[in-house]
């Protein structure tokens, strides 16, 4: 191990390293039951509940232990929230025009874009591109994303509606019409389990304690025994053996997608995955300190093809895009600094197959509590941004703002790399000096198509 994952060169150690992956595994678990959940939507896609959850399982332990045996990384890969929203929803929404086979066709014709964009390396070129404080932001703004993540799932934050009805949906609602304030977290048990988890892992980081994050999730689950919260019957009738008899293996329709003339949803599956990848892998391994390495750049560019051929692998199994995960961060907060990381998190994916009950015993408030603490660490990177010249830090505020108010880290770096370009290019029309890299003016064009052809809240 170290030889293969070159551990001592990344101050690092084999019980560091599963520590971190074990970290990870829980942080993503919840993906385990949420994908199932989203892409069946009640049965209302035709999707089978059971299958979906072996491919999500599948997919994500197969290409996490690809990135780690290939990459290096400690980047975890799963399908991710968001596409599988809009995946499901352009199945809903076609009145039986669009299978969810199709759709899945869609998914795997995106994968194959992003193998060509990694191959002539022109998703490596982002790295050149994207100037270092909008880099900066994008991790920033992911810890954001990731705080918002866990006050959600956690209840601690909650939407409080002012003058609409507050059965309509929160996309729906403009204005000032609702605000944000503090769950009921002294007469919700749900809510207090999740104070209670903040609290404990808050005192464990304070006093330096290995593993504090790890720690923090399980004694946050055992706590949640005597609550109520933490639900050991569901282990009385778990059923331990995985059924595969289900599994859509080469059920997606590309012919169907092809004909069906979903250009527009394909675009929209590469458009988001291309600035998410980017997003998570260079803030993920900015955290980590990988990038300022000799082959840093060349990792980030092994890590997307990765991430390219996972997507499409994905498909064949039945789910929708994977892609790099934010909650890696959770285990490079624990140490996680090589591939041994993600292998770990990956043969728990694996075992999770075996083991689901028991991987999904972990409340949501526990892991919850976990990202809230992930978003403290990831904040640290605000300090590499150029705040005295605006040219760099309007781009880089908006870039930051804007992933966690959107719910949604493609928009952040769009509004980033948008801004960024007219601005430098308002700056050097009056003497300033400022480099616009070429494909800064090719994401800019895809970003203005995205913005009026595409829908945004993905």
């Amino acid at each position: 191990m170290e030889k293969f994952f070159r551990l001592q060169e990344n101050n690092t150690n084999v019980r560091t390293e599963i520590i971190a992956g074990i970290t990870t595994f829980i942080t993503m678990a919840y993906i385990l039951i949420v994908n199932p959940l989203t892409l069946t939507a009640g049965g209302a896609t035709g999707m089978e509940f059971n299958a979906v959850f072996v491919a999500t399982a599948l997919g994500a332990g197969l290409v996490t232990i690809l990135m780690g045996l290939l990459v290096n990384f400690p980047i975890a890969l799963a399908p991710g929230m968001g596409l599988n929203a809009y995946f499901a929803a352009v199945v809903l929404s076609s009145n039986g025009q669009i299978t969810w086979q199709m759709a899945l066709g869609a998914v795997f014709i995106s994968g194959l874009i992003f193998i060509l964009l990694t191959l002539t390396k022109i998703r490596q070129m982002m790295l050149e591109a994207v100037p270092k404080s909008l880099r900066a932001a994008v991790t920033v703004g992911i810890g954001l994303f990731i705080t918002i993540i866990g006050f959600k799932n956690s209840g601690l934050l909650t939407a409080f509606y002012i003058g609409k009805d507050p059965a309509q949906p929160l996309k729906n609602i403009g204005g000032f019409d609702w605000l944000m304030q503090l769950g009921n977290f002294i007469h919700d048990k749900g809510i207090m389990l999740a104070a209670i988890g903040l609290l404990v892992t808050s005192i464990l980081m304070a006093m330096r304690v290995p593993a504090a994050i790890l720690l923090g999730i399980i004694i946050t689950t055992i706590i949640g025994i005597p609550m109520g919260i933490t639900n050991l019957g569901s282990l009385a009738n778990a059923n331990w053996i995985p059924d595969f008899s289900n599994l859509a293996i080469g059920s997606l329709d590309i012919a169907g997608a092809i004909n069906a003339g979903l250009l527009t949803i394909i675009f929209t599956f590469t458009f988001v995955e291309l600035f998410d990848t980017f997003g998570t892998l260079t803030g993920t391994a900015a955290k980590a300190g990988l990038l300022d390495k000799p082959d840093g750049k060349e990792k980030i560019g092994r890590a997307m093809l990765v991430d390219a051929g996972g997507v499409s692998l994905g498909a064949l199994l039945g789910t929708s895009t994977i892609t790099a995960y934010i909650e890696s961060a959770a285990g490079v907060s624990q140490g996680g600094r090589t591939g041994l990381t993600a292998v770990t998190t990956g043969v728990l994916f694996l075992l999770a197959l075996f083991l689901a009950p028991l991987a999904l015993l972990v409340p949501g408030q526990a892991t919850a509590a976990a990202l809230i603490i992930v978003g403290v660490l990831m904040m640290g990177a605000v300090k590499d941004i150029e705040w005295n010249d605006f040219v760099y830090s309007i781009p880089a505020f908006l870039t930051i703002v804007i992933m966690p108010f959107t719910y949604s880290i493609a928009n952040g770096i769009s509004f980033g790399i948008l801004f960024f370009v007219i601005l430098a290019l308002a700056n050097n029309l009056v003497g300033g000096k400022h480099k616009i890299h070429w494909l800064m003016w090719v994401l800019s064009a895809l970003i203005l198509v995205r913005f009026f052809f595409t829908e945004l809240n993905v």
